[in-house]
């Protein structure tokens, strides 16, 4: 009976170590700090047009005729919108098997924060900057596995943020009115760690107000792309390649 006992406890001691050596034990880091959106690039001197002197037949305002512009809004009518993490959230999808039966698992956080410059008039001019996802925040239902996901799958230890640099916005339609929602694609780079992959968009905005615009924004990514592989762990298997990412965001006039 004593051998038997000592047996089941040098078993225990061995599952703690294992489950301690692959981060499942231990607490990941909180997020660094409020996450904060990375303003649009303004343009290269290449691409700045200079506009034409009293000398080429126009004449300049007067200090008392100028009026300054509000801070929102930029030349030629397009406004910046910033993604507030009030009103959105980031969530992720995949399938796997726990303890026999097929479930979803399902994360969250509200860290995500970006910035959209457009122009209602023409929307062929809209820029999307780069979007922020403090993955540190990212949660789901079960502790264990958010230790796992976050230690082991992401080591957002190391890689705090997953960011999206859009590289083209295409399909959008010449205009829209306050009220209108709107369907279209955006086109760029996802990291995820270390790893960088093309991903496409689809979205659905809809203008609430001047200052206000709604949507969502869903892709499906695979998770062996970027090199997230999942730690063997009891009870867990068969673990879904295809992720599915939602953006569900909310975004004010700056």
């Amino acid at each position: 009976m004593i051998k038997r006992v000592s047996f089941v406890i040098l078993l225990l001691l061995i599952a703690v170590l294992a489950f301690s050596a692959c981060g499942v034990l231990s607490e990941p880091e909180a997020p660094s700090a409020p996450i904060e959106a990375v303003p649009l690039a303004e343009p290269t001197a290449e691409e700045a047009v200079a506009e034409p002197t009293a000398e080429e037949g126009v004449v300049e305002p007067t200090a008392e005729e100028s009026v300054a512009e509000p801070a929102a809004a930029v030349s030629g009518g397009v406004t910046v919108y910033t993604i507030s993490p009030e009103g959105s959230l980031v969530r992720f999808e995949l399938d796997e098997d726990l303890r026999g039966e097929r479930v979803t698992v399902v994360g969250e956080t509200d860290q995500v924060a970006g910035e959209l410059a457009i122009d209602l008039n023409n929307l062929a001019d809209t820029q999307v900057g780069v979007m922020q996802i403090n993955a540190r925040g990212l949660a789901t239902d079960n502790n264990f596995r958010n230790r796992a996901i976050q230690n082991e799958i992401l080591n957002t230890g190391n890689f705090e943020f997953i960011t999206f640099e859009p590289t083209a916005v295409t399909n959008l339609p010449e205009s829209a009115a306050v009220g209108d929602t709107v369907e279209f694609t955006i086109e760029g780079n996802l990291t995820i760690t270390d790893k960088t992959q093309p991903v496409s968009f689809a979205v659905t905005a809809t203008m609430v107000s001047e200052d206000q615009i709604t949507g969502t924004a869903t892709a499906v990514v695979n998770r062996t792309d970027f090199g997230l592989n999942i730690p063997s762990v009891p009870n867990v298997a068969n673990v879904e390649e295809e992720v599915e990412l939602t953006i569900n965001f909310t975004a004010n006039a700056s």
